[in-house]
């Protein structure tokens, strides 16, 4: 059964002006839509294609580097769809609830996680993306290059901002830390954290 690229859970213009609708045409439409394509092409008429997306993650994950090519594709579909939902329209702002007693217990008050998120996004060399997660029962923020992603580490993800280059460069060009700024002010849909957090 081939994976289908799965509709973004607003319309194109509602991010704006945070992210543009030109910028999700591209993002969504094209990238996210060309990993799609790639994955089933890699696990056509083999072992994998009936498999659920985390299992040929997973599978990927354990035989690298000559599953390369799986990897970066099936996880690329799984951050896309899942950075997708941790954005809504008049998002962001102070969480409240279980997911600010729990920042506010494993990483030192809503400030310093503001703080060392926005640090993880912008630090990150090159393309990838910055990430809260649950390890071990509590919070942490961590950081992957290219497609890595915090299922292949043993992690639960709760929150990520995607900063390969082309989810800001149509609206920010170079300024990632006003992409991940907007994203934190604007963006989180912390209801969707407090799901994943369950």
């Amino acid at each position: 059964m081939a994976f289908e690229l799965p509709p973004l859970p607003y319309d194109k213009s509602a991010l704006e002006p945070h992210i543009s609708a030109r910028t999700l045409e591209f993002h969504h439409g094209k990238h996210h839509a060309a990993y799609v394509n790639n994955l089933n092409g890699l696990i056509k008429d083999t072992d994998l294609a009936d498999k659920p997306l985390e299992d040929i993650i997973l599978a990927a994950a354990k035989d690298l580097p000559a599953k390369q090519g799986l990897f970066n594709n099936a996880a690329q579909v799984w951050n896309h769809t899942f950075f997708w939902n941790c954005m809504k329209k008049n998002g962001g702002g102070k969480p409240s609830g279980k997911v600010l007693a729990k920042i506010e217990s494993d990483l030192g008050g809503f400030d310093k996680f503001i703080e060392d998120f926005r640090s993880a996004a912008t630090t990150q060399f090159g393309s990838g993306w910055a990430w809260l997660v649950l390890e071990n029962g509590k919070l942490k923020i961590t950081k992957t290059g290219n497609a890595d992603l915090p299922l292949a580490h043993g992690q639960k993800a709760l929150l990520t901002v995607d900063v390969w280059e082309h989810a800001y460069y149509l609206d920010y060009q170079n300024r990632r830390i006003d992409f991940v700024q907007a994203f934190i002010d604007n963006l989180i849909d912390w209801e969707f954290v407090e799901k994943n957090l369950g």
